[in-house]
C-alpha cells in the first residue's frame, strides 16, 4: 500500500464549474487550488525523473494490454526511472505493479470522484487530489517521457495535453510512445490527415513512436531523455523541514 495518501478537502469540482459564483466563494476556490497545488508541489519534488503511464482502469489484469504496460514500466524502471501513474486499477496497477517488481519507485496521483476509485496497491507514494487539472499539472510537471496505453476519454485527453505542450513549447520536447499498434491505428491516421490538411506540422510527430514492444518503448525513452537531458540522482529532502523519503531504488 502507499506510504502516504493525501486529500485536499471536500472541494465539489463540478460547482466550481458552472460558472460565476459569489466572490467569497470564488476566493475560497482560489485558495483551496493553491493549497492542492502546494502540497503536490511539496511531496513530489523527491520523486525523481519519471516516466509517466496514461491508460484505461477497465482492463484486466489477463488482458495483453495490461502485461504490456507492467512490462514496459518494469523496463523504464530499472533504468531508474520513478513510474508515475493515475494510481487506479487497470493499466495504472499494471504500470505501478511494473515499477514495484524491480525496485523502483512507484507513484500514484488519485483523484477525487463521486463514486470513489480504489487506489491500487503498488504505490510507495499515493497524493490524492480534488481537481483534475490539478492532478494533470502534476502527471506532466515531473515527467520526461509520456507512455499511453489502451484508453479511452481521460487518456486521449492525457495524451493530446502532453502533446500540445510540446507542441507549443510548454514543455520540452519529451517523447511521447503509444503502446498498441493496432488499437492505436486510426488515430495515427487522423494525425497523419492532420498533417495532409495543416492542422499541425510533420515536425509535430517526430517525437511520437508507436509500437508494441516494451523493449523499444525503453530504448527509445532512454535515447531520448536520459544523455540529452542530462538527468542524474534525484533531489534529496531535507529532515529538517520534514520531507520525508520517498521508497524505491534510486540510480
Amino acid at each position: 500500500m502507499s506510504d502516504s495518501k493525501l486529500s485536499f478537502g471536500s472541494t465539489n469540482e463540478s460547482l466550481f464549474l458552472r460558472g460565476p459564483r459569489l466572490r467569497r466563494r470564488e476566493l475560497g476556490t482560489i485558495f483551496r487550488v493553491g493549497r492542492e497545488l502546494l502540497r503536490g508541489f511539496r511531496r513530489l519534488h523527491f520523486v525523481g525523473p519519471c516516466v509517466t503511464v496514461f491508460g484505461s482502469a477497465r482492463i484486466a489484469e489477463t488482458e495483453p494490454a495490461y502485461v504490456m504496460a507492467r512490462s514496459t514500466a518494469a523496463l523504464l524502471g530499472e533504468l531508474g526511472f520513478t513510474i508515475m501513474s493515475g494510481g487506479g486499477p487497470g493499466i495504472m496497477e499494471a504500470a505501478n505493479r511494473g515499477a514495484k517488481d524491480v525496485g523502483a519507485t512507484s507513484v500514484g496521483c488519485t483523484i477525487e470522484l463521486p463514486n470513489e476509485q480504489a487506489s491500487n496497491p503498488y504505490l510507495d507514494l499515493e497524493v490524492s487530489f480534488d481537481h483534475f487539472f490539478i492532478r494533470k499539472v502534476m502527471l506532466v510537471k515531473y515527467s520526461y517521457a509520456f507512455v499511453v496505453m489502451q484508453g479511452g476519454f481521460g487518456t486521449g485527453d492525457e495524451m493530446f495535453e502532453a502533446l500540445t505542450l510540446i507542441q507549443t513549447g510548454k514543455i520540452e520536447h519529451f517523447p511521447v510512445v503509444l503502446m498498441g499498434v493496432e488499437y492505436w491505428g486510426d488515430l495515427v491516421e487522423q494525425l497523419e490527415e492532420m498533417v495532409r490538411s495543416g492542422m499541425i506540422s510533420s515536425s509535430d510527430l517526430d517525437l511520437l513512436l508507436v509500437t508494441d514492444d516494451p523493449l523499444e518503448a525503453s530504448a527509445y525513452i532512454q535515447e531520448l531523455t536520459v544523455q540529452p537531458f542530462g538527468l542524474a540522482e534525484r533531489l534529496r529532502p531535507l529532515r529538517v523541514l520534514g520531507e520525508p523519503a520517498t521508497r524505491g531504488r534510486r540510480r
